[in-house]
């Protein structure tokens, strides 16, 4: 992997973190549970996304 790549996933993991934090932080907010259910969804989805981009180092 080149360091421009490296560099790339490194962002990459940061972003996905920092999208994961804005969801569960919403979800405590949240009274609607439909709501609730669909940004957990997205917050699951993000770690996944987290998980695989780790999965690349």
């Amino acid at each position: 992997m080149t360091n421009k790549e490296l560099l790339y996933v490194e962002d990459a993991l940061g972003h996905e973190k920092y999208f994961q934090t804005q969801c569960t932080e919403t979800i405590s907010r949240l009274q609607d549970p439909e709501l609730r259910g669909l940004v957990q969804k997205l917050s699951e989805d993000h770690r996944q996304i987290f998980d695989s981009f780790y999965g690349l180092l």
